[in-house]
């Protein structure tokens, strides 16, 4: 697969730090599971801050707070390796995805609750779909799947916030170029643009955004209390 647009690198700093909020974490994921480029990223950044946390004064963990980890990232302590990945003195169980889909990225299956092909959409427009993903209680961000259909051109518009898209099928265009299956679009609130789709097939994009987005057209800014994005 040939990627030619990557998240910006203090995207992949802050998931490397544990940072990004949860709807970006997921679509990060997702690009790291065909991106080694990104990959090297994220072990470069992650290698720095466990350099820096080794030099760091020691800070005492409170009573109880080991179990607490263990039970928040399914580990269990154990040397028997059955299709585990072992970490030192500990085995990490690696959850098998509810569906073996292999065109969908295992971070993103473990979120769907049916099979792609079978989401019901939810119309925002003559051409232009999506399927809200439900993220935990204490997430600040908002995760989408959008589809819009061959040839079609979003109005244009800005972001009030962070928006990182991820494109699954199909291509679009835009003023910053072609952004194809596995590509990401990092955009800021400086940012404004009209994607067109340009593939032959319906365009299937995985977004995690932290604010409304901003219409530029009066219409868009009538709908958007609507169609809620």
């Amino acid at each position: 697969m040939n990627i030619n647009h990557h998240p910006d690198e203090t995207t992949l700093i802050s998931y490397a730090a544990g940072t990004l909020d949860e709807a970006f974490a997921v679509i990060v994921s997702c690009h790291l599971q065909i991106c080694e480029t990104c990959r090297e990223t994220v072990r470069t950044a992650e290698l720095i801050g466990g350099t820096h946390l080794e030099q760091s004064e020691e800070v005492p963990l409170s009573q109880g707070s080991f179990g607490r980890l263990l039970e928040k990232i399914s580990v269990e302590p154990s040397t028997e390796i059955n299709n585990q990945q072992s970490v030192g003195e500990l085995t990490l169980k690696t959850k098998k995805p509810k569906h073996e889909w292999s065109e969908l990225p295992l971070a993103l299956q473990s979120y769907l609750k049916t099979n792609i092909e079978d989401i019901k959409w939810k119309r925002l427009a003559p051409g232009v779909s999506h399927h809200p993903i439900t993220l935990s209680e204490n997430a600040n961000s908002s995760l989408r799947l959008l589809r819009i259909a061959k040839g079609k051109q979003m109005p244009e518009h800005g972001h009030n916030g962070h928006e990182l898209t991820l494109i699954l099928q199909g291509a679009y265009q835009d003023k910053f170029g072609t952004f194809a299956k596995g590509d990401i679009a990092d955009l800021d609130t400086d940012v404004e643009h009209q994607p067109k789709v340009i593939s032959e097939e319906d365009c299937i994009c995985l977004s995690a955004t932290e604010a409304p987005t901003k219409f530029k057209s009066l219409l868009g800014r009538i709908l958007q209390p609507i169609v809620g994005i």
